[in-house]
């Protein structure tokens, strides 16, 4: 097998380097400017809150909020795998489910309709801030919990609807699971 050497790279002689400035030579620089504060921004419209109930087709939760996006996984051994966090708000919502479908009179007749026709997800996140976080982060791991915790496979929701609100003092989601319109 043969060899390969690279060669001595010489010594370069030193080079000038051209720099332009396009400024006036007659204005001083001056220290950047500090930001400013602007006023807040009007706070987003909350719609009235909805009890949380079931119905011959439809679901309606309050939830937790999800885990932020960098939360709910974890790379081990080069493979991306969900957290012990993520999978604790999955079985946590799972309880959850099954709870408000015990309570439930129609829960027969509710299960066999989301296990037979197209589906429509509507979520409202209501976070703390506005920009701490992303309306979409949550959607995946939320619909997977509530679609596993029904029994039900993710690919019956052909509609989502997802909205952002800010409710400071109580984060959570208010997630609606009901057959889509045009089923």
């Amino acid at each position: 097998m043969p060899t390969f050497r690279r060669q001595a790279q010489r010594a370069s002689a030193p080079r000038t380097v051209r720099t332009t400035s396009y400024r006036n030579a007659d204005k001083k620089i001056s220290a950047p400017r500090t930001s400013v504060k602007t006023a807040p921004s009007p706070p987003m419209p909350a719609p009235p809150l909805s009890q949380p109930t079931t119905s011959h087709d439809a679901i309606l939760l309050t939830l937790p909020v999800p885990p932020s996006i960098n939360h709910q996984y974890a790379t081990v051994n080069g493979r991306r795998l969900l957290s012990s966090v993520g999978r604790a708000y999955k079985a946590h919502v799972g309880q959850l489910v099954w709870l408000k479908l015990a309570q439930s009179t129609d829960r027969a007749s509710l299960l066999s309709r989301f296990q037979s026709e197209w589906l429509a997800l509507s979520i409202r996140f209501y976070f703390t801030s506005a920009l701490r976080r992303d309306v979409d982060g949550g959607l995946k791991i939320a619909q997977d919990a509530l679609c596993e915790g029904l029994g039900i496979n993710d690919n019956r929701i052909v509609e989502t609807h997802l909205y952002k609100h800010i409710d400071k003092d109580n984060p959570r989601i208010e997630v609606s699971l009901a057959p889509a319109c045009n089923s």
